[in-house]
C-alpha cells in the first residue's frame, strides 16, 4: 500500500510538472503579431526536473515488476526495494514523509506569490521535525526584522545579542534578555558561556586546550568541525578564538537559536537529527555530540547518525561525544556496543553517576568519549 502511495505520489508530481512546462511553452509562444521572435528555450532546471520524476517513476514501475517487462512477467512478482530504504524513509527527511502531514505541507504552500512569504516559520519547523522537509517556497519574498542594526560585533561573546535582528512573532518570549530569564543556561547570554569548555570539573570534561593538546601529541591537526545540537553555538564561538571554524546544526525549536548563533559571527546548519548531514564525505577533523545527542533519540537513527558522521569525518578525525546520558545497563548493552561498531581509536573513555534528581532515580549516567577515526580502511 505504501509502494503504490508513493507511486501514485510521483505520478501526480509529474503530472503538475508536465503542466507547468506545457504552460510555459504556451505562454512563451502567445506574443504580439510584432514579435516574430522564438520563444526562450525551457530552463535546464525545470527540465531536469521533469527528467528526475519521470526517471523515478521508471525505476519504480520496474522494481514492482521486478525489472523484467510487465508484458511478458506475471502479476504475482513482488517489488524488490532494498529493505534499507523502506528503514530510512520511515525515520529521515525523504519525500515520503510528507505523505503522514498532508495538512501541515498543505498550509504550508498555502501562500500568494510575488509577495511577502507568510510569518510562519514554525510551520517549516514541525514539518522538518517530523521528517519532511518541505519545498522552499520559491516565489515568495523572505521576511527581515523591521529595523535590524547595520553592524554587527566581531566578538563571538558579545556582551549581549541585538533584539533587532530577530522576527519575534512566533516566540512567547519578545527578546534575549526574556529567555535569559526563563532560563540562563540556553546560551543566549554569550558573556555566560566565556568560561564554558575551558575549566575541568571532573573526568566527563574536555576542556578545549587539553583537547589541542591530545590532538597535537599525534601530530595531528584541528582546522574544520562540526557541532551537532550545538544551540547558539558556543562550543564554535570558543574554537573560533583557537582558528578552528566549526559550524552548528540547529533548531529554532520555542526560541531564535539561529538567530542567535549568526548574531555571534556563526554559521547555523538548520537540519534536524535525522537529516544526512549537509557536508561532503572525509572533509571535517572534528565532530561533536552534545546535548542534543542522547538517549532520546531512536536507536536506528542514533545509528544513522553515527554512520554519517564517520562518512564527513576525514581518516585520522575525531568524534567527542559529550555528555551522553542513559541508563547503566543501556549504556553497557546498547550504546557502548554501538559506538564500538564504528572501530575507533579510544582516547578518552570516562563514565559518571547522573547526579540529579531524575538521574539517581533512574540509575543513569553520563558518558564522555572522544574517538579518533583509523587513518585508512
Amino acid at each position: 500500500m505504501g509502494f503504490s502511495m508513493g507511486l501514485n505520489f510521483l505520478l501526480l508530481m509529474a503530472m503538475v510538472a508536465t503542466n507547468i512546462l506545457s504552460l510555459y511553452h504556451l505562454s512563451s509562444t502567445v506574443q504580439s503579431p510584432k514579435s516574430p521572435k522564438a520563444p526562450p528555450p525551457v530552463p535546464d532546471e525545470l527540465l531536469r526536473h521533469l527528467h528526475t520524476i519521470r526517471a523515478t517513476i521508471n525505476h519504480l514501475q520496474q522494481s514492482s515488476t521486478g525489472g523484467a517487462n510487465p508484458a511478458t512477467d506475471t502479476a504475482s512478482t513482488k517489488p524488490n526495494i532494498p529493505s534499507d530504504l523502506l528503514l530510512y524513509s520511515h525515520i529521515s527527511p525523504i519525500a515520503s514523509s510528507c505523505h503522514n502531514h498532508p495538512d501541515l505541507l498543505h498550509k504550508y504552500m498555502s501562500y500568494t506569490p510575488f509577495t511577502l512569504c507568510p510569518s510562519d516559520s514554525d510551520l517549516s519547523e514541525a514539518l522538518i521535525l517530523r521528517g519532511c522537509h518541505p519545498l522552499p517556497r520559491r516565489r515568495c519574498f523572505s521576511r527581515t526584522p523591521q529595523k535590524p542594526t547595520s553592524s554587527l560585533p566581531h566578538n563571538p561573546f558579545p556582551a549581549s545579542l541585538p533584539d533587532s535582528n530577530v522576527i519575534w512573532n512566533k516566540y512567547s518570549c519578545k527578546s534575549f534578555d526574556c529567555l535569559n530569564r526563563q532560563n540562563p543556561n540556553l546560551g543566549f547570554d554569550p558573556s555566560r558561556e566565556i568560561s564554558k569548555f575551558t575549566s575541568y570539573k571532573s573526568e566527563l570534561d574536555l576542556p578545549i586546550q587539553q583537547l589541542l593538546q591530545l590532538v597535537k601529541s599525534v601530530k595531528s591537526v584541528l582546522r574544520l568541525g562540526l557541532d551537532i545540537g550545538g544551540g547558539t553555538g558556543g562550543f564554535a564561538a570558543r574554537m573560533k578564538l583557537y582558528n578552528v571554524t566549526v559550524v552548528t546544526t540547529t533548531m529554532n525549536l520555542a526560541a531564535p537559536y539561529s538567530e542567535a548563533a549568526a548574531l555571534r559571527g556563526l554559521v547555523p546548519l538548520h537540519v534536524p537529527l535525522q537529516q544526512r548531514l549537509p557536508l561532503f564525505d572525509g572533509v571535517v577533523d572534528l565532530v561533536r555530540c552534545g546535548h542534543a545527542v542522547n538517549r532520546w533519540i531512536p536507536l536506528t537513527m542514533m545509528e544513522f547518525l553515527f554512520y554519517d558522521v564517520d562518512r564527513v569525518l576525514r581518516g585520522g578525525g575525531y568524534l567527542w561525544v559529550d555528555h551522553f546520558f542513559s541508563k547503566r545497563i543501556d549504556l553497557e548493552n546498547v550504546y557502548a556496543p554501538l559506538i564500538g561498531k564504528l572501530g575507533y581509536k579510544k582516547v578518552k573513555w570516562a563514565t559518571a553517576n547522573k547526579t540529579d534528581a531524575g538521574g539517581v532515580k533512574n540509575g543513569e549516567v553520563y558518558l564522555t568519549a572522544l574517538l579518533q577515526k583509523p587513518m585508512s580502511r
